[in-house]
């Protein structure tokens, strides 16, 4: 690997690692939520007092636990408790349904489920769900931030954790273990729990977070994307509880507005966010001026950043836009623009200690400025697909794992964005990128946001078509749109089809689901 880190030991547990190197900062903030602030030495007595929960309801090594909570000290504690004990905290997404929580518990075969109190009717309802169809395996409910009585049977979250002994010692885990799950964002479709090791924590941190970003102990960090999705979890977990920073949680939807107020009132000094939340705040009515915050760098995954936005960004707060791509499958970035060195409209150029490959059809490297499919090596990948042989067989090829995105690379090796493999259009012929046709629209004044898929018309042939979002307020016409992207590409990748929209779908974490509107069209 094209790194300096030195690797984890043999036997390694990051909830310990964790705990150990934050032993000097005890009085030090660790986590700044809706409720309140937890230094680092309660987060540590917190952490080992809910390990020691976990084995006194009877939970072992490697069984599995539902963790839906929404983002709060909670969380971290459930999860790092979680890691501490040997247990595997199944992490996943509170914007989902009943029917959703029950497929997940049913495949991880969760033994207990963690779940804030405002989200506790929708997992009743999935457990009930699941008792018409055979029953189910959670023995335990545990319960965080409620204000009233629990249900029979529900534990509380803070008594719990209350009312036992800190645990002596961490679970002498491997490192190659098994340490937690992440269900894949399913803007392809079925989400998949992805299996991560107690390693791929400590590379994720130490070759981005500390090896690119360049985290400080005396930065205050702030994640619109949320724990449950990797790249929230790199952000507002492992990456700054690994250099001893500060976290700001926010429990609520990050619209512009709960942003703006964190902004202002903590002052974090790095802002981590995507695409679709960069843009919705620049178009604000209430952007805050660049004297009102104490933002020094910012970031953006999910999807790749317009060009556009980034500058637009820069230009109001002078501060750049660190743009990546990371994958549930990677746990975090590995391709990524630099501080100090950022083409906005590329992704930059591999993070050290990942290598990338991007190949054509017949799976042979193509040349400089060829669309290809990108495969990337490094130490984070997972390590399967539950209960998928055959989807982790398509995704992880020995070393390497196949991401499913198509970029090009030029002459000098920054990368640049084409599109989703099953977004991929051929018109005329020619690979044509939803993405590059959507960051031009996306610069039209009227515009807020855009999707392009490929529709088929009355003589079979694939043209493109866009759905349009436009800002409050702002009109446009298809006509109008379609010659300011004329202007701007070659004229077969101009959207033959345009069609308004209020809203475009997406996934919990922002990304545009691209089949949805497939679905759509063929309907």
């Amino acid at each position: 690997m094209d790194t300096n880190v030195a690797p984890p030991p043999e036997r390694f547990n990051f909830a310990r690692h964790l705990l150990e190197l934050n032993s000097g900062r005890a009085a030090k903030t660790a986590l700044i939520d809706d409720q309140g602030r937890l230094s680092y030495g309660e987060l540590g007595d917190q952490v080992r007092r809910f390990a020691a929960a976990l084995h006194a309801l009877g939970l072992r090594r490697e069984e599995r636990v539902l963790l839906l909570m929404h983002d709060s000290s909670d969380w971290v504690v459930a999860f790092l408790g979680a890691l501490h004990a040997g247990v595997v905290p199944v992490a996943v997404n509170t914007l989902l349904t009943a029917q959703d929580y029950a497929y997940m518990m049913a495949n991880s075969r969760a033994q207990a489920a963690l779940v804030s109190a405002a989200l506790l009717p929708t997992l009743q309802t999935a457990l009930d769900h699941l008792n018409t169809q055979g029953g189910h395996e959670v023995k335990h409910v545990i319960a965080s931030r409620s204000t009233g009585a629990l249900p029979e049977g529900v534990h509380h979250f803070t008594t719990l954790v209350g009312s036992h002994a800190a645990a002596a010692q961490a679970a002498d885990t491997h490192g190659d273990e098994p340490a937690f799950w992440l269900y894949s964002s399913g803007s392809t479709g079925a989400p998949k729990g992805t299996v991560h090791t107690q390693a791929n924590l400590y590379w994720t941190a130490e070759l981005y977070g500390k090896g690119v970003l360049a985290l400080r102990e005396d930065d205050v960090v702030f994640s619109a994307a949320k724990l449950f999705f990797a790249y929230g979890l790199g952000n507002a977990l492992s990456f700054p509880l690994t250099v001893g920073a500060s976290v700001v949680l926010m429990a609520e939807r990050p619209t512009p507005q709960a942003c703006f107020k964190r902004f202002k009132e903590l002052q974090p000094t790095v802002f981590y966010g995507a695409p679709t939340g960069y843009g919705g705040m620049l178009a604000a009515a209430d952007l805050p001026t660049r004297s009102e915050v104490a933002l020094r760098l910012c970031s953006s995954a999910g999807e790749a950043l317009p060009q556009d936005i980034g500058q637009r960004w820069t230009n109001h707060f002078g501060v750049e836009i660190i743009d990546g791509i990371g994958s549930t499958e990677m746990l975090h970035v590995f391709l990524s623009n630099r501080p100090g060195d950022v083409r906005y409209g590329t992704t930059g150029k591999p993070v050290p200690g990942y290598e990338i490959e991007l190949r054509g059809e017949d799976g042979r490297p193509v040349a400089d400025g060829e669309i290809g499919d990108l495969y990337i090596r490094g130490p984070s990948a997972a390590l399967m697909y539950w209960n998928n042989r055959g989807k982790s067989r398509d995704t992880f090829q020995g070393g390497w794992t196949k991401a499913g995105d198509k970029y090009t690379r030029d002459a000098d090796g920054y990368c640049t964005y084409a599109g989703r493999n099953d977004d991929m259009l051929k018109v005329s012929g020619i690979y044509v990128s939803p993405f590059e046709v959507e960051a031009t629209l996306v610069q039209h004044p009227a515009v807020l946001e855009a999707a392009v898929i490929g529709k088929t018309d009355a003589d079979g042939l694939t043209k493109t078509k866009a759905f349009v979002v436009l800002k409050a307020g702002a009109q446009a016409t298809e006509t109008e749109l379609q010659a300011f992207v004329k202007e701007r590409l070659a004229p077969y990748k101009y959207p033959r089809f345009i069609e308004f929209l209020p809203e475009l779908p997406k996934t919990a974490t922002g990304k545009i689901q691209r089949f949805r509107l497939r679905e759509r069209e063929a309907h």
